[in-house]
């Protein structure tokens, strides 16, 4: 079965280019969920609807999820509900921020 560990780690690698950090500290993942059949299913938000490279992003999330051995089927579910904010941001971006 596929960790939702070993999917966060990948998706660590995905940089989010006009912010400079990566997707997961970012806070735009919202849920990675595995299922019995090793598909993988992500739900997660950009920093805005405006946002000029969500197909960029998305399509390295789907080939980093597929990376991971084992993993069938990547589903992304695309949402804008919470909308993001700052303050969804792992403390170490938020205190990289401010210095």
């Amino acid at each position: 079965m596929i960790k939702v560990s070993d999917a966060v780690k990948e998706l660590t690698k995905c940089v989010d280019p006009e912010m400079g950090s990566d997707i997961v500290n970012l806070g735009l993942i919202y849920n990675i969920k595995p299922d019995k059949e090793d598909n993988v299913k992500v739900t997660l938000t950009m920093t805005s609807p405006m946002c000029p490279v969500i197909s960029i992003i998305l399509a390295d999330v789907q080939l980093r999820l597929e990376s991971i051995p084992n993993v069938k089927k990547v589903d992304i579910e695309l949402v804008w509900d919470p909308l993001w904010n700052p303050e969804m941001m792992s403390d170490d971006l938020k205190y990289a921020a401010t210095v």
